[in-house]
């Protein structure tokens, strides 16, 4: 398979250069280990996949150390994270720069090993599938914001984007773009790895019952998170519902996106929205088996909102930005108290909100921005352009303070 060059490379070396250790992070398949081997071919390499590897890590790190030199690119640390206390001990006592580059799935137990014993000396990085730019060798690697700094740096790269529903079907895994991997194999081989590998390590639930749960989730992508509506429907508690979403979400398989709030808007919904990361595999688990087929059904919509939500926090990682407190979505009563409004996104940039709806739609009208002016009772922040998202084959102003945009300028 030929590399698809990573929009987030040039940031990660700058990252690498300046830091003693690098952690890149991600769910499974993104392409953590091809990145590191592909721009940082000068490292040594190690993978906790190795079981001989992992314990003489643990048991004897001197000499596991005398064999693995630094520079050090360890791969899937999580696997054995004992090993930080020694890397800790290894770059405080020097001022050398770029010495460990660490990958590994964002869990719990990872995190906390990193905050405890990598606080202060590392440089923490997401890595997630293939964007839309990245797939069509767009340079461009601004997050998504409708400034008109942005349009006009991002209209210097519009590419158009064909095949979009074969995209959203395919998902955005990079071995998914050599042509010899077939689509329902590669998703069949995922979730089995992606149970027995991972999950099997965090809950004590049988594999049928979490593969029932995970396709309960993705026929809900896009939608309000009803705990209890899920657990009736796999057959186990609510507090286990939660459990697993949190595992979910942890290990890079959905996303949580949590609703606005502000004093101003006290009639808000408090429920956040749950979205699949790759539609690829949410169309796998709730058996579309097709992109015509997806194109042409009822949870099209849902399906095309999610992928854009994904492309949109795609543009915030790969400039290796945090995106959980800058976008939001609103859903409430405050404009309107006989009946509910919503914005699918609120970007939040330097005190400027910036409504942003998805449409599946190529004939966008003003009345998708009808719900917009409700951010002016944010009285401290001010709104800025809205934006419909939608399938128009060009920019087009509808009202002064709102623009309809194609996709290629995500």
């Amino acid at each position: 398979m030929s590399y698809i060059e990573r929009a987030v490379a040039e940031v990660l070396k700058r990252r690498v250069s300046g830091s003693k250790c690098t952690l890149v992070t991600g769910a499974r398949q993104v392409g953590k280990s091809t990145l590191i081997k592909h721009e940082f071919p000068e490292y040594n390499r190690v993978n906790f996949d190795d079981r001989l590897a992992r314990l003489q890590a643990k048991e004897e790190p001197g000499l596991f150390f005398l064999n693995h030199q630094c520079p050090l690119f360890i791969d899937e640390v999580q696997k054995e994270s004992s090993i930080l206390e020694d890397i800790k001990r290894i770059v405080d006592e020097t001022e050398e720069r770029g010495m460990f580059i660490l990958t590994g799935l964002q869990n719990l137990e990872l995190m906390k090993g990193m905050s405890e014993s990598l606080a202060g000396r590392v440089s923490v990085t997401e890595l997630t599938g293939l964007s839309l730019r990245e797939i069509h060798g767009v340079k461009f690697n601004r997050h998504f914001v409708p400034t008109e700094e942005y349009l006009e740096g991002r209209e210097k790269e519009l590419k158009p984007y064909t095949d979009l529903w074969e995209t959203i079907h395919r998902g955005a895994y990079p071995e998914l773009y050599d042509v010899d991997r077939e689509w329902q194999e590669y998703y069949a081989s995922y979730v089995s790895t992606y149970l027995e590998r991972d999950i099997n390590e965090l809950i004590s639930a049988d594999s049928i019952t979490f593969t029932k749960f995970l396709t309960a989730v993705a026929a809900r992508t896009g939608e309000m998170l009803n705990y209890a509506n899920i657990a009736s429907e796999v057959g186990v508690s609510e507090p286990t519902v939660k459990t697993w979403i949190s595992i979910l979400e942890r290990t890079g398989i959905v996303f949580l996106l949590q609703p606005y709030s502000a004093s101003a808007l006290n009639r808000a919904v408090k429920t956040p929205k749950i979205y699949f990361r790759d539609t690829g595999l949410a169309c796998y688990l709730t058996r579309w088996l097709t992109s015509d087929a997806l194109k042409c059904s009822a949870v099209a919509g849902n399906m095309f909102e999610t992928f854009m939500v994904s492309e949109i926090l795609k543009s915030y990682t790969n400039e290796v930005m945090d995106y959980k407190f800058s976008i939001y979505y609103y859903r409430g009563r405050d404009k309107n108290p006989a009946g509910e409004n919503e914005i699918d996104l609120v970007i939040e940039e330097n005190g400027v909100l910036y409504p942003v709806e998805i449409k599946m739609s190529a004939n966008p009208k003003s009345e998708m921005g009808a719900a917009n002016p409700v951010l002016d009772k944010v009285k401290e922040k001010q709104r800025g352009m809205g934006v419909i998202l939608c399938l128009i084959d060009q920019k087009t102003y509808l009202r002064e303070n709102l623009v309809a945009l194609p996709i290629m300028y995500i």
